[in-house]
C-alpha cells in the first residue's frame, strides 16, 4: 500500500507541474491574470493522486512508468492547451515526446513479432514415446469431475455463502487428481463468512472416484474482496512484477493450499510475455514469496500458467516469418488448436508424473482438419518440443477426431472432450472422454490420427486400450511401435476363460493348459464368444512377449 501511495503521490504532483501554467494570460488581451498557482498545483495534484491511487487499486495493473504512457499523452496534451506563449513552446515538445513514446509502445506488435518467435522457439521432434499401457493417463474430463463436485456441495458447512471455484489438475502423492477451491458467491456473503472452509479434491484417473471436501480455511482468495483478494494481495506485496494468466490453486503433498501466479517479462516495451517465475501465497496467512523457475517448490506441477503457454503456442505458430505473414501470405503458419480445457491448452502428465501441456496446431486454411504437429510444454519450465508427427502420413487434428465422435453418437447427442494425442502401440493416437448432454461420463473414444477408420471406445481409459490393440491388429498395424512382433499358431486347450463386454464387444481372455494367456476381441473373431473351458483351439497370434498375447485368428476346433 505504501509503494502504491507513493506513486500516486509522484505522479500527481508531477503531473499538476506540466498541468498548471507559470502564468495565465488572457487570450484575447494577452494581459496577464492574477491567480493563486500554488493552490492550484495542490489541487491539481490532489485530485490527480487520488485517480492514480484508484486506477492502480481497481486495476491491479503493474507499477512501472511505463505503464503511464496514456496518461504522459493526456497531462502533455492539457498542459498545452492551458499554457501560453514559450511555456506552451516548451509543452509542445513535451507532447511530441509523449506521442514517440506512445506510437512505440503501439507499434510494438507490428516489429517484434521475431523476439517472440525467437522466445518461444520450440526444439523439434517427429514422435512422443509410446504410452504404457500397463499405466492408466489422466483423462477425466474437468466438466465431468465439476459435475460431480456440484452435487457432493452438500458437504460445504454454509452452503449458501459459497460456490465451486476454478478445476486444477494435479499431482498429490504420487496421484493425479482435480483440485477446486470453495470460492465465495458474493461481497456480503464474504462479509458474513470472512474465510472459505475448503477445497474438493478428486481422482483425475478414475472416474468413479466421489468428489471429497477438505477442511482447511482459506483467508486470501480470488473471490475475497479489498486487501484479501488473492491478485491484489499479490501486487501489493510484488508491485512490478508483470503478472500474466489468472491465480491456480495448488496443494503440497500435506494438503496445505497456495495459490500461485506466472510473472515475466514484456518482450519489447509493453508488449509481449516471457514467462520467468511464480509467485507464492500461502491462502491462510498471506505470506508471498517470489522463485524463479528453476527454484519453484517441486509440489507445484502448473508453474506456468496455461495462459502464458496458448500465447506463446500462438507466437510459435504465427511469427515464423515475421508479423506481416502472419496476415499475408501466411506462409508455414500452423494455428494453435482451442479444443483445450484450459486456456485453450490441455494439462497432462507423463508416466513419471511430470505435468505439461499438450496443444495441437491445423492449417489456417479454412476446412481442413488435418494436424501439422503438435507440441508438449513444461508446466514446470516453459520449455516446449514441437512434434511434426510421421511426415508420411497425414495426421486428424483434434477437431477432426471430435466431429467422428459428434456422427458416432448422433442419436445419443454425445460429445467428446478433452482430446489428446497419445503415441499408443506406435501409432498416434486421439484418446478422448465421451460425456451426454448433461456432462456425465460414457466412455473413453480412441482412434487412430493416420487412419481414422480405427476407432474403438470402452468404459474406461484401459479397457478401450485392450481394445485399439486388438483394432490396430485387424488394420494390419503392429503393436509397441515394433515391426518383429512374428506371427506364429498354436494349438490349445481352454484352462479358464474370461468373458468382459466392452462397447458394443466381447473381450474374451482365454488361459491355455500350456499357462500362456491369450487375448481376443469378438470384433476380430466373432466366434470367439462361445468359447468354453475344455475347449480345443487353434489360435493365430502374435509373439509380443506380452501377458496376455493378441490373437489375429481363432478357431474351435471343439465345435467344427
Amino acid at each position: 500500500m505504501v509503494n502504491l501511495l507513493i506513486l500516486s503521490i509522484i505522479t500527481g504532483v508531477l503531473a499538476s507541474l506540466v498541468i498548471v501554467p507559470l502564468v495565465k494570460v488572457n487570450q484575447e488581451t494577452e494581459e496577464k491574470l492574477t491567480f493563486n498557482r500554488m493552490t492550484a498545483l495542490a489541487v491539481t495534484a490532489t485530485v490527480l493522486s487520488l485517480i492514480t491511487f484508484g486506477f492502480y487499486y481497481v486495476t491491479n495493473m503493474d507499477r512501472n512508468w511505463t505503464s503511464l504512457w496514456v496518461a504522459l499523452v493526456v497531462v502533455t496534451l492539457l498542459g498545452v492547451l492551458v499554457a501560453s506563449g514559450k511555456e506552451r513552446n516548451v509543452k509542445v515538445v513535451l507532447l511530441l515526446g509523449s506521442i514517440v513514446v506512445a506510437a512505440f509502445v503501439l507499434s510494438a506488435p507490428l516489429f517484434n513479432a521475431d523476439k517472440k518467435y525467437e522466445a518461444v522457439e520450440m526444439k523439434e521432434e517427429v514422435e512422443i514415446k509410446a504410452f504404457d499401457d500397463a499405466k492408466t493417463p489422466a483423462s477425466v474430463p474437468p466438466k465431468f469431475a465439476r459435475n460431480k463436485m456440484k452435487k457432493a456441495f452438500g458437504q460445504v458447512p454454509n452452503t449458501s455463502y459459497y460456490e465451486l471455484g476454478n478445476l486444477q489438475i494435479q499431482k498429490v502423492n504420487d496421484a493425479f487428481v482435480y483440485i477446486a477451491p470453495v470460492e465465495f458467491s458474493g461481497f456480503f456473503k464474504w462479509m458474513n463468512g470472512k474465510t472459505t472452509p475448503g477445497y474438493f479434491t478428486m481422482s483425475a484417473t478414475d472416474s468413479s472416484d466421489n468428489p471429497k471436501f477438505i477442511k482447511m480455511e482459506m483467508d486470501y482468495t480470488p473471490s475475497s474482496f479489498f486487501h484479501k483478494q488473492v491478485e491484489r494481495h499479490m501486487r501489493m506485496e510484488m508491485p512490478n512484477l508483470i503478472f500474466y494468466g489468472d491465480v491456480q490453486l495448488e496443494i503440497n503433498d500435506e494438503g496445505k493450499p497456495y495459490y500461485i501466479r506466472s510473472y515475466g517479462d514484456f518482450i519489447t516495451a509493453r508488449n509481449g510475455f516471457d514467462v520467468q517465475g511464480i509467485v507464492t501465497v500461502d491462502s491462510a496467512t498471506g505470506k508471498t514469496v517470489k522463485y524463479a523457475l528453476k527454484d519453484i517448490p517441486s509440489f507445484i506441477d502448473g508453474a506456468v500458467s496455461p495462459e502464458a503457454v496458448s500465447l506463446q503456442n500462438s507466437y510459435f505458430g504465427n511469427y515464423i516469418h515475421g508479423f506481416w505473414n502472419s496476415v499475408v501470405g501466411k506462409k508455414d503458419v500452423k494455428l494453435p488448436s482451442d479444443e483445450g480445457t484450459e486456456a485453450n491448452v490441455s494439462p497432462i502428465f507423463d508416466e513419471e508424473g511430470h505435468m505439461y501441456y499438450f496443444t495441437d496446431f491445423t492449417s489456417p486454411k479454412e476446412g481442413v482438419d488435418s494436424m501439422l504437429g503438435y507440441a508438449l510444454t513444461d508446466g514446470r519450465t516453459g520449455e516446449a518440443t514441437y512434434y511434426t508427427g510421421n511426415l508420411e502420413e497425414s495426421y486428424m487434428d483434434s477437431q477432426g477426431a471430435l466431429q467422428i465422435i459428434e456422427k458416432k453418437f448422433i442419436e445419443k447427442k454425445w460429445s467428446g472432450e478433452m482430446p489428446v494425442l497419445y503415441n499408443f502401440y506406435g501409432a498416434a493416437s486421439w484418446l478422448t472422454p465421451v460425456l451426454d448432454s448433461n456432462g456425465f461420463l460414457q466412455n473413453y473414444f480412441i482412434v487412430s490420427a493416420a487412419n481414422p477408420e480405427i476407432s474403438v471406445y470402452g468404459n474406461t481409459p484401459n479397457e478401450a486400450l485392450k481394445l485399439y490393440k486388438t483394432a490396430l491388429q485387424r488394420g494390419g498395424s503392429t503393436v509397441d511401435g515394433s515391426s518383429d512382433a512374428e506371427q506364429a499358431k498354436a494349438a490349445v486347450t481352454v484352462q479358464r476363460v474370461f468373458k468382459e463386454r466392452v462397447g458394443d464387444f466381447t473381450l474374451v481372455s482365454i488361459l491355455a493348459e500350456d499357462g500362456r494367456n491369450f487375448l481376443v476381441s469378438t470384433e476380430t473373431s466373432p466366434l470367439a464368444i462361445y468359447v468354453q473351458e475344455g475347449d480345443k483351439l487353434a489360435i493365430t497370434y502374435l509373439e509380443t512377449g506380452e501377458v496376455f498375447l493378441p490373437v489375429k485368428e481363432l478357431v474351435n476346433v471343439t465345435i467344427e
